[in-house]
């Protein structure tokens, strides 16, 4: 009986230099391209009064930061794409980073659809699309810490901004049933109390608690510290 035919060591090698070589002409590129791009403009304003008071910030639509950083990537050989994955009020969207030596990176991030206002369901999941996409891009060229600090900034200056109390009991009790040291938790939403916390970031803290939970329900139990670690990493994703 003949064995089955076996990949020849000295190919092993060349490919896995191959794919070395990808992956640091893709770590050059992204570094390369980082130098490059300039801090993105805030183009869109939002403006609006409520029985708490007025709420005002800025923030950059997708397409800012399409048109800013698209020219760069494509001269350092890199381009993006999304995909996507719905499955009714939950929503997915994975960013794919690649370079034209090969190497890709993904980074995806998942959310509620949002039924804010008089949306319709295609239009609730549209904006979500919208929303994961301009923050996955940014978050995967490493600008999330650089120019995704509106809804910190925003609060700052707008401290009638709060959560309302539904949304609020509701981060309290996943904080509660996921065992999460409050404390830790807060320092990473950057507010000093759940009802604090800026409304825009509601959707982001909820799924990775609701992540946790989930995590929590199909694996053994774990130590309170080693959950809080695991929520405070997916936070900083």
């Amino acid at each position: 009986m003949e064995s089955a035919p076996t990949i020849p060591w000295n190919t092993q090698l060349q490919e896995r230099h191959a794919a070395n070589m990808a992956r640091a002409a893709f770590d050059n590129a992204i570094a390369a391209a980082k130098a490059e791009i300039p801090p993105i403009r805030k183009n869109r304003k939002v403006d609006f009064n409520s029985a708490k008071g007025r709420t005002t910030y800025e923030f950059e639509d997708l397409a800012e930061i399409v048109r800013t950083v698209d020219p760069i990537l494509s001269r350092h050989g890199l381009s993006y794409r999304f995909r996507t994955h719905v499955s009714g009020q939950n929503v997915e969207v994975i960013c794919i980073l690649s370079h034209r030596d090969g190497h890709s990176e993904e980074t995806s991030l998942p959310a509620q659809a949002d039924n804010s206002g008089s949306k319709n369901a295609i239009q609730a999941v549209g904006s979500t699309l919208t929303y994961l996409q301009r923050y996955l891009l940014k978050a995967a060229l490493g600008l999330a810490v650089s120019s995704d600090d509106d809804a910190r900034a925003a609060a700052a200056h707008n401290p009638v901004q709060e959560l309302t109390a539904r949304q609020a009991a509701e981060l309290r009790s996943l904080i509660q049933e996921t065992a999460t040291d409050e404390a830790k938790f807060l320092a990473h939403a950057g507010a000093q109390s759940v009802e604090e916390i800026d409304p825009r970031a509601f959707p982001r803290l909820q799924q990775m608690l609701l992540a946790k939970r989930r995590t929590m329900a199909s694996a053994a139990p774990k130590t309170a510290a080693v959950e809080d670690a695991v929520v405070i990493e997916e936070v900083r994703k």
